[in-house]
Formats: structure tokens, sequence, C-alpha cells
């Protein structure tokens, strides 16, 4: 039976991987070098990598790709990508290449405000609280000056706190509401900071209120924290061009295709089961821009979804619609992302892609994102309302269907050439290598 291990953090890096190649690991050789042969060999850019987290042991490396053509606003980029995921940079790519020749992405920011909030419990007579709060905001704004004087010159900082009464969801529950710009930063230090003094002034000024009983004047803090929900930093994105100019697939007319992925948009906006889906495949575009970028892909994921379902039901993020002979797609997204702060002034590859994309603003980034976005999902659905989902993928993923089969590089050519015309599956890559084998051995 394994035993739980004490000081672990203390150990260094090398008696860390000792300790679990020996714990989990029949071969802990070939384990440690496993772990070992993805570290850079420049000290000081491995030593960068080993403080970005806690209890470091190794690097995990993703894929960074470019797709490149994408015409947003009149401008032209080459979108950086970290994912793993098999055809996503070349759906993008192809999605570009379409509407290149077709106006391009058409894209603006609608907000940018993001939210912070103070839980606290009161027990006592809100109408109390009401005028406690009224007194008690300026001063709560005025603690904060030594945390937003550098934001302020720069045009952000606190826009507004507001008092919410949440006692019909949990009995004595309120919340210190408060609304924040943070311009190119994605600021969720700066807003947690604000958070806490917020937090710590409410209390202190509580106890000093003639108005509250004893009982009243004790306020109890929950917690200080920024939302990851942010409805009000919203970036829209969309594409459009005349039915007649839509569809490249001559086995199936423009107006047949466009009413299709309309039908297609339709039913990902009524049934959850496919919305998840057809809103994964937007993330597969938007989570590989942000990570590329250095952002929080996760807060991105859990913004986004919350806000697909926003009204009750888990829909579609993005819509079309055929108007006066007109085919539209667009998506109207929350993204709150930054150009400065966290790993974009630490990551050389997030230097790289800031600077491939010109070295963006917030806003900027945000609109390149949601184009990204946009453009996956218009070649997913591309792909299923013609020629099937699989067919694209699959030819993509053959490489890694040859890689789990040990192919050598010669096999891979004659590989890929026989699978031009033929159906890719696991199934049949394997048949098809195995003769291949077979013949080349008698």
């Amino acid at each position: 039976m394994r035993k739980p291990i004490n000081g672990f953090s203390k150990l260094s890096k090398l008696d860390k991987i000792k300790w679990i190649t020996a714990t989990y690991f029949k071969d802990a050789d070939a384990a440690t070098q496993a772990i070992k042969q993805y570290w850079n060999t420049d000290k000081k850019l491995q030593q960068l990598h080993d403080e970005f987290i806690e209890n470091t042991i190794t690097n995990y490396y993703l894929p960074f790709g470019v797709a490149p053509n994408f015409l947003i606003n009149g401008k032209l980029y080459t979108i950086p990508m970290a994912i793993e995921e098999s055809s996503v940079v070349a759906a993008a790519s192809n999605a570009a290449k379409f509407w290149l020749d077709r106006g391009g992405f058409k894209t603006e920011v609608i907000s940018t405000t993001k939210i912070g909030q103070v839980h606290f419990m009161y027990h006592g007579d809100y109408e109390k609280l009401q005028k406690f709060f009224t007194s008690v905001k300026p001063k709560l704004i005025e603690d904060t000056q030594q945390i937003t004087r550098s934001m302020e010159k720069r045009g952000g900082g606190i826009l507004d706190i507001e008092l919410k009464n949440k006692t019909k969801d949990l009995k004595d529950y309120y919340q210190l509401h408060a609304t924040f710009e943070t311009l190119d930063a994605m600021g969720a230090n700066f807003i947690n900071s604000c958070l806490e003094q917020f937090a710590k002034t409410f209390k202190s000024e509580a106890l000093h209120c003639v108005h509250f009983s004893e009982a009243e004047s004790h306020i109890q803090i929950v917690m200080s924290i920024l939302s990851n929900y942010v409805p009000n930093c919203l970036v829209r994105a969309e594409v459009s061009c005349p039915v007649e100019d839509l569809n490249e697939d001559t086995s199936m007319s423009s107006e047949d295709f466009a009413q299709k992925f309309v039908q297609a948009i339709k039913i990902a906006e009524i049934e959850p089961y496919r919305a998840v889906t057809h809103n994964k495949g937007i993330m597969n575009g938007i989570d590989a821009v942000v990570l590329a970028t250095g952002n929080d892909f996760r807060a991105v994921e859990a913004g986004v979804h919350a806000y697909a379902a926003r009204h009750g039901k888990y829909s579609s993020l993005s819509h079309a619609e055929i108007k006066n002979g007109v085919f539209k797609f667009w998506m109207e997204i929350p993204l709150a992302l930054g150009t400065v702060g966290g790993l974009t002034n630490l990551h050389p590859l997030v230097k790289v892609a800031l600077e491939m994309l010109g070295q963006p603003t917030a806003k900027e980034l945000m609109q390149i994102v949601a184009a990204a976005g946009l453009a996956q999902n218009f070649a997913a659905l591309r792909s299923l309302t013609t020629t099937g989902i699989q067919e694209g993928h699959m030819k993509m993923h053959l490489m890694n269907i040859l890689n789990q089969l040990n192919a050598t590089v010669k096999e891979k050519e004659k590989m890929v050439a026989y699978f031009k015309n033929n159906t890719v599956t696991h199934s049949s890559v394997e048949a098809a290598l195995s003769n291949l084998r077979l013949l080349a051995n008698n």
C-alpha cells in the first residue's frame, strides 16, 4: 500500500522525479527518460517554465500552429493557435481563405466591463443597510486609490459599486457588486485587490455605524472575488455574402447549402445536446488562440458556456439567416482577455504570438479570437451539411494513427497517397499498413 509523502514541495526537481518514478512506474528509468526529454536545454528558459507553477517536473508540449489569410475589418492576419486536435488549424485556415474573397470577417467590441463581488452576510434591517452603503460608498472607492491610480491614468478603474439583496435566494445574503474597466489587462489581480479592500473598509466602517444595532454592525464577509461571467465584456463577429456566392460544392446548389446551414444553426439553438457540441467546435478555435496568447482559457470557457445558457436553456452561440438574397452568419460572445501582464510578459512563445498579431490591444485581440471561433464553426457546419465531418477530420487524423502503428517515413508516404481516395478509419489504416508490410516482406 502506498504511503503519503511529507515535504514533497521541498524536494529538488530530480528528487521529485525519483520519488514519482519509483512509486508509480514499473520501469523507473524509462519513465524518467520520458519526463526529462521535454526539458529545455536552455537552463534559463527551463527555470522560467519551472517557476510558472508549483512542483514542476517537466514541460507539457502542445503544437503551436498558424492559420493564415484571416481578413478582419480589412486587415490581414495570420493567427497563432496552440492545440493538439487534428484538423482544427486546417479548418480555420480553410474558412479564412473562403471568406477572404467574400469580404472577410467584420468584428466589433460591444462592451468591455468586468464584474467583481464581495459576498457577505448581514443580520438586520435592509433599509439600514441601504443607508449605510450609500454613505460608505465614496470611502470604498477612496480607500482603493493606491490600487487604482495606475489603472485610472490609463483610462480604466472602478466604474460603479452596487448593493445587491440576494436574501430571496439565501437567507441574510448580500453582495457588493462592482463593475470595472481593466483596458489591456485581463485584470484579475487588480479586481481582486480592489474587492479585498472594499471588504476591509465595509466591515470596519460597519462596526462604527451609529444606526446599526450590535448584531447588525458585525457584517460577516464570506469572500471577495472577481467573476468569470462577463456578459458585458462582449464582442461580435460576422460574415456575409450573396447566397449565390456561398457554396463551392458542385453536388449542392448555393441555395440548398444556405438553407441547410441555417437549419443546422436553428437545431443548435433549440437542442442542448447539439448546442454543446456545436459550441465546443467554436471553442476549438477560441481556446487555441487564447492559449497561444497566454490568456486563461478556463475562465473564457466558463464565461462563454454560462452566456450560452443565459436565457435559462443552453443554446447556440452562433446564428445565421438568409434575408433579401444575402446569407449572414454571426456570433456575439463574452471574452475577457489581456495583452499585458501575466504570461504575456514572460512566455517567449506568447511574445511571438502577440508580435505576429501586431501587438494588439485587448479589444483587438477579442476581435481576432472571435473571428477564429466563427471561422471554426463555419468550417465544421460546412463539413457537417455537405460531406460529413469525418471525411476531412479523419484525413487529418491519419498521421496520428500511422504514428500509433509505428509507420516509417516511406510507409507514411505510401499511406497518405493511398488514403487520398479511400476512407480513413483506424481499422482501415491498420489493414492497409499490414498489407503494405506483407508485400514488402515477400
